[in-house]
């Protein structure tokens, strides 16, 4: 069984952007958690991911999305990943 690493990046953003910056970290497919956070490093919304929930299920998150995307202006958007040990080793060598 391979283990799994998690790592977490942090991706400063605009409100006009971030819709289409969390579309494609979505469609990335290795992201297991999203934390939209605002100026001050509150927490505005959380989206945990699994394999499942990329289709309709977004559809209400991407309107939550929009309605905070229309109130802040700077904004910063915690990625949470998981990466297997074994894609670790491959890349290394």
């Amino acid at each position: 069984m391979s283990e799994k690493k998690t790592f977490t990046e942090e991706i400063k953003t605009t409100g006009e952007k971030l819709v289409a910056k969390v579309k494609e970290l979505v469609h990335e497919g290795n992201v297991r958690r999203i934390i939209i956070k605002n100026e001050e490093g509150r927490t505005l919304i959380e989206i945990p991911l699994t394999i499942g929930v990329v289709g309709a299920l977004l559809v209400p998150v991407a309107a939550g999305l929009g309605a905070i995307a229309a109130v802040v202006t700077n904004c910063s958007i915690v990625v949470e990943r998981v990466q297997d040990e074994k894609q670790e080793d491959k890349k290394e060598d």
